[in-house]
């Protein structure tokens, strides 16, 4: 009877565990696909000029938008450790690379806004040379989508940028309100995704879409249901094993 009471609750305790993670998963799917609903829903608002700004994040957060200035070459920022956004056909791993910002200094605006241009292979071989990047020199226009920042990686140390700004350099995330301190520019308070599609600068912007990983939520969830299922299917098989052994014992 003890051992009966004992794989009851722990059986008890795997389906519960399964049913709990696979319930989480799936909500973790459905946040995703309302979270990309809601940003389509807002890129299909009209687009914004970044030169008619002063703009709030609040105001222009998942907008697209339009940028007219000129590149600060010097100020750029390569964010290493980014997998390509989508990997390359017939491959299945990621591939590293970089992220490259560029400060953008808006025509007509004492105001520079920080563009995240795309993304470009790393060397494999020497991790300090950069990809060879094209930048306009002239005034450009740029289109995009507004976010906060342009995602994390994890990073070891107190994460502040280097106080070198005289060259690109290469950091693991992108603080935009340090690099506002560092540099002394009055700046957006929200960076620019560039999505222009077809020039020849030697990086990629295939971004990824917005629902991207929900899939894996969905693959996870069948595990856990699968592993809950198999938990109660043991116990019941067990018992019944149990039971059917006493019954011959007592017809014995």
């Amino acid at each position: 009877m003890t051992k009966r009471i004992v794989a009851t609750v722990s059986a008890l305790l795997v389906v519960a565990l399964g049913c709990g993670a696979g319930v989480w998963q799936l909500s973790r799917a459905s946040s995703k696909i309302a979270l990309a609903a809601n940003l389509l829903a807002r890129q299909q608002m009209p687009i914004l000029s970044a030169n008619a700004g002063p703009w709030t994040l609040e105001e222009v957060g998942e907008r697209r938008m339009i940028a007219r200035g000129q590149f600060i070459s010097e100020g750029a920022i390569w964010l290493d450790n980014r997998p390509r956004p989508i990997p390359a056909a017939g491959t299945a791993s990621s591939q590293a690379g970089f992220y490259l910002m560029m400060p953008l200094r808006l025509e007509g605006r004492d105001e520079v806004l920080w563009i995240n241009r795309g993304w470009a292979p790393r060397n494999n071989e020497n991790r300090e040379t950069l990809p060879p990047v094209k930048t306009p020199a002239g005034i450009v226009n740029v289109e995009g989508i507004v976010f906060a920042h342009p995602g994390k990686v994890y990073e070891l140390g107190d994460g502040k940028p280097s106080g070198d700004v005289g060259k690109p350099k290469i950091e693991q995330n992108f603080n935009l309100t340090a690099e506002g301190n560092l540099r002394g520019w009055n700046q957006a308070p929200f960076i620019l995704r560039e999505e222009n599609m077809g020039i020849e600068d030697g990086l990629l912007r295939e971004w990824s879409p917005l629902t991207s990983g929900v899939d894996r939520h969905y693959a996870y969830a069948f595990q856990w249901f699968a592993l809950a299922t198999c938990g109660f299917l043991f116990w019941l098989i067990t018992g019944l094993r149990q039971y059917w052994r006493q019954d011959v014992k007592d017809r014995a």
